[in-house]
């Protein structure tokens, strides 16, 4: 009886430092793309300083915005209370 209590205590803790060893990650949006925005422009051809230049950075900028600013209303408005937090200190 003495041994199968210590094998269920054993078994538990063990249980419960590998709960606590788990990763948990959260499904974040994928980047527009890898590349730096430099790097990409000017691998389509485009010259810096042109206005196509602009536009394509531009274009960029916007896609990567778009893909950060996104995600669930609740991870929205659990970010924007983190930052109320920390910038309004009362």
């Amino acid at each position: 009886m003495r041994r199968e209590k210590r094998f269920a205590f054993v078994l538990a803790a063990t249980g419960l430092l590998l709960a606590g060893c788990a990763q948990f990650e959260r499904q974040t949006a994928a980047p527009v793309d890898t590349v730096d925005d430099d790097t990409y422009c000017r691998a389509n051809g485009v010259a810096p300083g042109s206005a196509a230049y602009v536009a394509c950075r531009k274009d960029r900028d916007v896609a990567s915005s778009r893909a950060a600013s996104g995600g669930s209303g609740i991870e929205r408005a659990h970010r924007n209370l983190a930052e109320d937090m920390l910038n309004n200190r009362r």
